[in-house]
């Protein structure tokens, strides 16, 4: 089983099925049997729900001898997957990473399966747990009060960044097929950069973000990771669809382009297309302060990792007016902070517990304040609500509407089909050392944050390793509603470079 399940893919897996070679209780088995022996270590897992997963391969089991050679199954059906562990799963405690959320006998078990979470279990997915995140997302290591730290699989001593370095050490690990990620700022792309998998940012509106904790959930957003492309593309369309609980969806399934998104993977999809280098992402500081400047080993890797892309037939063009500082000022002008606990309280309200329902009642159950940064304290006034506040057009739409325009503005202007740019800023930090040093790590970190105000898709993919063995990735960008050509062109690189290398585990720590 070993020979046929690593590196395993969701084509391949099926194809094993349909076979008959294995059972998907056998195969639930392996993956939990290999989550057994290196999740000590590695610590990807704050959850392993084995009783729930061999539930739901007996079940896959006795539907496919029951239906024999008609038997359909589903697009993830019997595919072992992880969830990140702000993302509501009925049953099991969506504990954020934090250790309010679990708190004996008041933990926050969800009542309902968030949306995503339903197409998933829908298209025949085996749920085997949830992913370690760093409190409430809100870090670029993947250190949580709940669990502790997950380590990067490529060397358990380093970080496999945050907030869903969880999952992508998961998915590395081979615990999984597929895996979610969030993202508020640079979630799913950077720890997948750490990680030599494929991380997905859609365009925000694709797939719902009900029923996840929120960080910011203005800027939030969800998305598959995976060792392939093509898997990815898979897990996009099952996850895609409209939700009337989240507002940024309507309409979006008239907006996007149609799936399934395997449709879109081309080899040849990147012959004559252009792509732009954002000026302000090669900067040894970002304008206007803030941000991680670019580390000479960082840069070295990316001028390389462009030679596959001109091998592929593309275009790489550089241009000091190419998404500058004066864009990287029109993303700083959205302003999301004033509605950010209004998220809280609602998923606490339609996701919370029997024992609480908002920060308030959780205050009055547990006997101490909510410390999510963007919550509201018990006692406070309660927060803005973006619809009825005169204030919400100013200080968020009007503002990512110039953001955006200016975003497209450039893509027209260089006739560009999107832009390529590192999806991090410096190579996984040692951790170990960090910690001996005297001070926890918070990082590594990437500038690609701005990708989350305007809500355009973004994927990051393999290109290399630094000469530690430790990986590195690029990162694509395009306009909104594009997912698929996103999807195809990435494909395209991944097929021209093949720059996955799968991690060698060890079974204790270094």
């Amino acid at each position: 089983m070993d020979a046929d399940l690593l590196e395993v893919t969701i084509d391949k897996l099926h194809a094993l099925y349909a076979a008959k070679k294995y059972t998907v209780t056998q195969v639930t088995h392996w993956y939990l049997a290999r989550i057994a022996r290196y999740n000590p270590v590695y610590r990807a897992m704050i959850h392993v729900d084995t009783a729930g997963a061999l539930a739901i391969a007996a079940r896959q089991d006795a539907a496919a001898k029951a239906g024999g050679a008609a038997f359909k199954r589903g697009a993830l059906w019997g595919i072992p997957i992880v969830v990140k562990s702000n993302t509501a799963i009925k049953g099991l405690v969506t504990s954020a990473g934090w250790y309010g959320y679990v708190v004996p006998g008041l933990e926050n078990i969800a009542p309902q399966d968030a949306p995503v979470v339903a197409k998933l279990r829908a298209a025949g997915a085996v749920i085997l747990g949830q992913t370690n995140m760093p409190d409430f997302a809100a870090s670029d290591a993947n250190y949580s009060t709940a669990y502790g730290r997950t380590g990067n699989a490529y060397n358990v001593r380093y970080s496999p960044g945050g907030s869903s370095g969880g999952t992508v050490t998961a998915i590395t690990s081979n615990f999984a097929v597929l895996g979610t990620g969030t993202d508020t700022a640079n979630s799913i792309r950077m720890p997948a950069a750490t990680s030599s998998v494929v991380g997905v940012l859609p365009t925000r509106g694709l797939v719902s973000i009900t029923g996840i904790q929120p960080l910011d959930w203005l800027r939030d957003n969800t998305g598959p990771i995976a060792r392939t492309v093509r898997d990815t593309a898979i897990g996009l369309s099952v996850m895609a669809g409209e939700d009337p609980k989240d507002f940024r969806t309507k309409g979006s399934s008239a907006q996007a382009e149609p799936g399934p998104y395997t449709k879109y993977l081309d080899a040849r999809s990147l012959n004559g297309k252009r792509f732009g280098v954002p000026a302000f992402m090669l900067a040894d500081a970002a304008p206007g302060g803030g941000g991680t400047p670019l580390r000479p080993e960082t840069r070295a890797l990316f001028m390389q990792a462009l030679d596959g892309l001109k091998a592929a037939g593309a275009t790489v063009v550089f241009d000091d007016n190419i998404l500058n500082a004066s864009f990287v000022a029109a993303t700083r002008a959205v302003n999301t902070r004033p509605y950010g606990a209004e998220g809280t309280e609602t998923f606490l309200r339609d996701f919370g517990p029997p024992y609480y329902h908002s920060s308030l009642e959780y205050a009055e159950a547990v006997g101490a304040p909510m410390t999510n940064l963007r919550g509201a304290p018990a006692g406070s006034p309660p927060p803005k609500p973006l619809a009825s506040d005169p204030d919400a057009e100013a200080n968020v739409f009007e503002p990512q509407r110039r953001a955006v325009a200016a975003y497209d503005q450039v893509l027209d202007q260089f006739k560009l089909d999107g832009f390529v740019y590192p999806a991090i800023q410096m190579p996984p930090n040692d951790e170990i050392a960090d910690l001996a040093a005297g001070g926890r790590s918070g990082g590594p970190h990437s500038n690609t944050g701005w990708v989350n105000v305007i809500g355009v898709p973004a994927i990051s993919v393999p290109a290399g390793f630094y000469d530690n063995g430790l990986p590195f990735s690029v990162e694509f960008s395009t306009k909104r509603w594009h997912d698929g050509d996103l999807l195809g062109w990435v494909y395209a690189y991944e097929q021209q470079t093949h720059a996955r290398k799968p991690p060698a585990l060890v079974e204790k720590k270094q």
